[in-house]
């Protein structure tokens, strides 16, 4: 526990970093209506960001979500200039976007100054990620006990340091997956969670399990409603995300995107953008 206290001091350090937001109710519409993802392994993407954040554009999406880096890179963010590039590119099409980054769990003090980076993070042009979302599912830390306990320290110092105001993301392992695979993450921390973050986003990949329209619909439906269970609020702010979009059938898109809208989530994706089909783009649009 003396680390996580060495952690908060450290949160307590950068809050000065960190511009405060506006008074009132936290905005959560960056997690709103249809989504797409890049991580740092989509190279096409990171080498013209402007076509790839315009044809996001063109297919109707209104959220970008965006890696930052992650416990087994060098640096705290990468390539600095191309995510600038996207920013820039991002509201220039009207679009939100939102950084993401990966914790090991195992150097908490590392994961969120790298966290706190990504929010800090301006554009040439002085533009800001429109939010930021931790992406909870590394095992690094064998014991899920401890996993759980730095994941709260660092969660609880994240939203310290960035101030009452402004909006977090939550991504996290698939509830009914780890209902399924009670090794995974026992007891995981879901209320928790719910005092840091604003909107939680499961890792809802129905390809991992099913081949069916209808076995996705009821996963879908299953990671909505046991979020809203364990969280203990029948309206917690939820973006389903789904896939893996590469083995996806169309069917399965379309059932997934509709049991997210009637589950009244916030918004969808897939995950990712590069994998994603035309004809999977034009299921998840007609169902937003």
């Amino acid at each position: 526990m003396a680390g996580l206290a060495r952690v908060l001091l450290v949160a307590a350090s950068l809050c000065l970093a960190v511009p405060a937001g506006a008074a009132g109710p936290r905005d959560t519409s960056a997690y709103q209506g249809l989504g797409t993802w890049v991580d740092i392994w989509d190279g096409a993407q990171w080498a013209k960001p402007e076509a790839a954040v315009a044809r996001m554009r063109d297919l109707g999406v209104t959220t970008l979500y965006l890696e930052t880096s992650n416990y087994s890179q060098a640096v705290d963010l990468l390539r600095p200039a191309a995510l600038g590039r996207f920013v820039d590119a991002a509201h220039a099409n009207g679009l939100r976007i939102v950084a993401w980054y990966l914790p090991s769990f195992a150097n908490v003090a590392r994961d969120l100054r790298r966290s706190l980076a990504a929010v800090r993070f301006r554009s040439p042009k002085g533009e800001a990620f429109d939010s930021f979302a931790l992406d909870i599912e590394a095992k690094v830390v064998p014991s899920a006990a401890k996993r759980s306990v730095r994941l709260l320290g660092l969660s609880s110092a994240l939203r310290k340091a960035v101030g009452p105001d402004y909006p977090l993301g939550a991504i996290i392992p698939s509830p009914r997956g780890m209902q399924l695979r009670p090794d995974y993450w026992p007891r995981f921390p879901y209320a928790g969670l719910a005092r840091s973050y604003d909107v939680f986003m499961p890792m809802g990949y129905f390809t991992y399990r099913y081949k069916t329209a209808a076995a996705a619909r009821a996963y879908t439906e299953a990671n909505v409603e046991i979020l809203r269970a364990e969280t203990g609020d029948e309206a917690l702010a939820v973006h389903a995300v789904g896939g893996l979009a590469g083995p996806a059938t169309i069917a399965q898109v379309r059932a997934f995107a509709t049991a997210a809208a009637d589950e009244g989530a916030l918004g969808a994706s897939l995950y990712d953008y590069a994998t994603t089909s035309a004809a999977q783009w034009r299921a998840l649009s007609a169902a937003a």
